[in-house]
């Protein structure tokens, strides 16, 4: 099983997350395009409800221990409750394209 689907199912289990995206970014990176060495986490669960920013990413450390220590070498974390990933709204999605070119037509 892919390291990545290993931290998803494991998130999945520990949370019940409402919304939940495990991005492989190792090819950002200097391992390369299948290094499964870098993640982004973006995880929205209700389980968050009243925690601080602090605890949230220790209780995904913690799920994700073995994962920390043996096999991943960065762990980007985006914690949210349900209330505050509505509240991003749009903010949340990517910019839309500008069709190839760098500067938006005025």
């Amino acid at each position: 099983m892919s390291i990545g689907l290993n931290i998803e199912n494991k998130l999945r289990e520990a949370f019940t997350p409402v919304h939940l995206e495990v991005a492989d970014e190792s090819h950002m990176h200097s391992g390369g395009a299948n290094a499964e060495s870098h993640f982004k986490v973006v995880l929205v669960t209700p389980k968050f409800s009243g925690e601080r920013l602090i605890n949230r990413h220790r209780a995904v450390n913690k799920i994700l221990a073995d994962e920390l220590m043996n096999h991943i070498h960065a762990l980007a974390l985006h914690t949210y409750t349900q209330g505050e990933w509505e509240q991003l709204g749009e903010s949340r999605r990517s910019p839309n394209c500008l069709g190839g070119s760098k500067i938006a037509a005025n």
